[in-house]
């Protein structure tokens, strides 16, 4: 939200300063972002006088001129063709930055004949786009400060630009108005009152309006006033001037106008071509693929349930986001519909972001603007309408009505104590209220129509503490708690996240905190990359997208490690990756990166190089430790930036997958100039189910009194049978009996052949309510034989 300091005092009565202003702003919550002052920038220019001016021998478009200045005479050489004799100009003395040119003047010599100093255009001093000759004043006294001149000749071209960020929740902010409104109830000035008028329509509006039943909730009110025989066209000086200074480019009387009300009193409005609307405008929700050219030049297909505002044509508006470029106005409109409708924030805020328009309409609906302005603001910008572009004004037509925001709340005047821990008299709470526009009854506050926020007694005394500042605050120490065992406050995902951190740490990791913002190329590397996840104002090239994962950030840690001499090592991060730009493509991931050694070479030879078993182990310690079952499927077919052969996913099923270990591909290493051996795992802590109990005591040990059996099998298998698909068979032998299977040899080649390879594994049974017999254990071996057989085709080894 931008405003200059004359808008804001045409609204506020304040002789303070723009520093002043500026504290009492951000103290206020509406923190200021940037102060813009060009009179500072203007400070070092001054005026002279130009007692003489001669051509230069060595140039015929140079002339060689003495300037008086506050220093005395100077030589100044110039080219522009108005330097002559007698005119007041500005003078750029040596040292003097100029920031048109961005160049600082020196003394130095143009053919042969030296020069002290600059006489300048308003190009130069960023006035104006003039350039076509040095600046000549109509007074001024030699050696006076030029923004000195310009505050009591030109007060505009000095104004000092304020730009503050505004919290959803303080609509009232976003118009100057309401800015002033804090500033005075501060104390830092007077509200000065709108000037509201009062306009009796001299004809009935022609265009008729309907508000569908099943928009009435997200439409309830819409109101407009016919204005014919306006004659459109530049804007006045004084609103172009206040459209500029805060970035907004002028484009005609009545668009300007509407822009004027979007931010001086945060009342967005519409104005169509009335001749280019065919028939009656219906406001009803779209049934979805309706198309509209908007006025930005783009053609948008409305989604399902959209308010829209429609003729007999189609679609002409997209409702509180943005009008249609078929019924926008130009020079050539005469007769305008002007529009003022109150629309529910949700519904703005779900069409906005389905259609991705970000407009100053949408921006402040959906943050909620004034519904008790709304008949009033279509009053007010009709009359200025026929002020600056004349016209004859019609009837108000409306369909619905202004929506009933009238609410009240009891002021404890003892709970700012309780809640805040300040002081503040009665009295003064109630004419801080009072200030802010609370209608106050008694001890029953009454809430204004522009303040959606308030919405309970906690409010109140939220913005009592807020008017008396807050770094008044003095810290005390808390009362001590009550005996007893507070309720937990984690949530289960924040349990998680703290135990991996606490669990990777345990198994000798460092944590990394890198950037949420990498590359595109790194990103591409893993799966992102896309324009949905790119950042509109990035910090820099190297950090454009949001990470699809946490990979690329330590292997970018690994490799500066790698390249300060440090080559074993073991990182870890836990944060947030990015599918896409929506809210609910954030993920939590956490990830872990092993590269060299395992340990510092020694006589005894114990440090080996990582792989990717060391990655899964401790993959699995991590699963474990956040509460994932102990019995996983480890599948084939992980993205392609892991070796195709030597990695591993970790699912409960072909389609849940709780992580990935393994080789990263070698391309991957390349491309982040990191030399292996490097191994990793990531796991997805919110894939891993829940418990079906919330309560959180262990269940009892289960222990058996019985001995438990362990035998072992050898199988001849297929060379393409994976180890997994046997340990599966064999375990579902049995699920009651069979504890564990595992694999303990493998042999390939020999009289097996090529196509063969033995698997052996061990089969641990463990009886519950009775000692097995050599008959049970026999019965038992032969289902194992028999479902192995069925499901990978092999016989046992002879």
């Amino acid at each position: 939200m931008k405003f200059t300091l004359s808008w804001l005092k045409e609204h506020l009565d304040t002789d303070a300063s723009v520093d002043e202003i500026a504290e009492t702003l951000t103290d206020l919550g509406l923190e200021v972002e940037e102060v813009v002052n060009p009179a500072e920038a203007l400070r070092p220019f001054t005026i002279g006088r130009v007692v003489g001016a001669e051509k230069h021998p060595d140039a015929d478009k140079l002339k060689v001129c003495r300037v008086q200045t506050a220093g005395g005479e100077s030589q100044i050489i110039c080219g522009a063709p108005n330097a002559r004799e007698g005119i007041t100009v500005v003078v750029a003395q040596p040292g003097t930055y100029v920031p048109g040119i961005d160049t600082t003047i020196q003394v130095g010599k143009i053919r042969g004949i030296e020069s002290h100093g600059m006489m300048c255009s308003e190009r130069e001093m960023l006035l104006s786009d003039e350039h076509n000759g040095i600046i000549e004043l109509p007074s001024g006294e030699v050696g006076q400060s030029f923004a000195d001149w310009l505050a009591q000749n030109r007060p505009e071209a000095v104004d000092p630009v304020i730009e503050i960020a505004i919290t959803p929740n303080r609509p009232d902010a976003l118009g100057v108005h309401g800015v002033a409104r804090d500033l005075a109830a501060r104390g830092l000035g007077t509200l000065k009152p709108l000037d509201h008028a009062t306009v009796a329509g001299s004809f009935p509006c022609p265009v008729g309006v309907t508000i569908d039943p099943q928009a009435a909730t997200q439409a309830p009110v819409f109101m407009g006033r016919m204005i014919r025989g306006v004659k459109n066209g530049p804007s006045p000086a004084w609103l172009q001037a206040k459209l500029k200074a805060i970035g907004l480019r002028p484009i005609s009387t009545l668009v300007d106008i509407t822009n004027l009300f979007t931010f001086d009193r945060n009342r967005p409005l519409h104005v169509f071509d009335a001749a280019k609307l065919q028939g009656n405008l219906r406001i009803h929700p779209a049934t979805g693929g309706e198309e509209m050219v908007a006025l930005d030049e783009r053609t948008y297909a409305m989604p399902e349930g959209a308010i829209v505002i429609s003729d007999d044509s189609g679609v002409v508006s997209i409702g509180g986001i943005m009008g249609g470029e078929t019924t926008g106005v130009t020079d050539d409109t005469t007769d305008v519909l002007l529009e003022a409708a109150v629309w529910d924030n949700v519904q703005i805020a779900r069409t906005g972001r389905a259609l991705k328009i970000n407009s100053d309409a949408r921006y402040r609906n959906e943050r909620g603007i004034d519904p008790g302005y709304n008949a009033q603001g279509v009053d007010d910008a009709a009359a200025l309408i026929a002020e600056l572009c004349g016209g004859e004004i019609s009837e108000v037509v409306q369909a619905g009505a202004v929506p009933d925001v009238a609410r009240a709340y009891p002021l404890d005047t003892d709970r700012v104590q309780t809640l805040v821990g300040m002081e503040i008299p009665a009295e003064t709470q109630r004419a801080t209220l009072t200030a802010l526009g609370f209608t106050m009854e008694g001890d029953m506050a009454h809430v204004p129509s522009w303040r959606p926020d308030v919405q309970g007694p906690a409010d109140l005394v939220e913005e009592v503490a807020r008017m008396a500042s807050l770094t008044k605050l003095k810290g005390v120490p808390m009362p001590r708690p009550r005996a007893g065992v507070p309720a937990p406050v984690l949530t289960p995902m924040q349990k998680r996240e703290q135990a991996a951190r606490r669990s990777a740490a345990a198994l000798g990791y460092n944590e990394c905190v890198t950037y949420s913002f990498i590359d595109r190329e790194a990103a591409q590397l893993f799966g992102g990359g896309e324009d949905t996840s790119a950042l509109e104002n990035p910090i820099s090239s190297e950090m454009s997208h949001m990470r699809p994962a946490l990979l690329p950030g330590l292997l970018r840690a690994a490799a500066r490690n790698q390249a300060r001499g440090f080559g074993d090592m073991a990182l870890f991060e836990v944060g947030a990756v990015w599918a896409g730009g929506e809210p609910e493509d954030q993920r939590l991931q956490v990830a872990g990166l092993l590269v060299g050694r395992t340990g510092p070479r020694d006589v005894h030879g114990d440090a080996r190089g990582v792989d990717l078993y060391d990655a899964k182990a401790d993959a699995e310690a991590l699963l474990a430790a956040i509460g994932a079952p102990a019995k996983v499927q480890i599948l084939r077919g992980g993205a392609d930036w892991w070796h195709p052969g030597r990695h591993g996913r970790l699912c409960l099923g072909p389609k849940k997958e709780l992580g990935v270990f393994g080789e990263l591909h070698p391309r991957i290493l390349r491309a982040f100039d990191l030399k292996g051996p490097a191994v990793a795992f990531t796991i997805a802590p919110e894939e891993v189910p829940l418990p079906r109990s919330a309560d959180a005591a262990r269940p009892a040990m289960a222990l058996s009194d019985l001995q438990a059996v362990e035998r072992d099998f050898a199988f001849v298998v297929g060379r393409e049978i994976e180890a997994l698909s046997l340990v599966n068979a064999a375990a579902g032998a049995d699920k009651a009996l069979i504890e564990e299977v595992r694999v303990f040899d493998q042999f390939v080649g020999g009289s097996l052949g090529e196509d063969a390879k033995s698997l052996a594994i061990t089969v641990r049974l463990q009886p519950q309510d009775k000692t097995l017999t050599d008959k049970d254990i026999e019965a038992v071996s032969a289902k194992i034989v028999e479902k192995v057989q069925k499901a990978t085709g092999g016989v046992l080894r002879g």
